[in-house]
């Protein structure tokens, strides 16, 4: 068996950041796309390439970037939910890598949902 060096042990380190930043609530925005097989035919793979893209340029640590199985409206694949701390959860549809972006940018970075793009906010509230 190899002997781990510091610098495999930096890579692991790295590598679990954002789940243990997760646990202890260091973040300020978690990103889910929801990636169940009927959002990964519909694209949710570009979208979610997307954010990791947006992210990795923005240097932003606070951003938590998961998935999830189905949201339960296939016909509105693919879907994402954006929760900013102290923000109603929103709840996007018919993503591609260009309205993912714009997202990012206005309402990740700058905190303004995009209502054209928006299926709901909160539990049950059409935006």
């Amino acid at each position: 068996m190899a002997k781990l060096r510091v610098e495999d042990l930096k890579k692991i380190k790295e590598s679990l950041k954002g789940t243990v930043n997760l646990r202890e609530g260091e973040h300020r925005v978690k990103i889910t796309v929801h990636m169940g097989t009927c959002g990964i035919a519909a694209g949710a793979r570009p979208v979610m390439n997307k954010f990791l893209e947006s992210i990795e340029k923005s240097g932003a640590h606070d951003i938590i970037l998961t998935s999830s199985g189905c949201a339960g409206l296939c016909n509105r694949e693919p879907m994402i939910t954006v929760e900013v701390k102290g923000s109603a959860p929103v709840k996007y549809m018919k993503l591609d890598p260009q309205k993912a972006g714009r997202i990012y940018e206005e309402h990740i970075q700058n905190g303004n949902p995009v209502a054209e793009y928006a299926l709901t906010v909160g539990s049950e509230t059409t935006y």
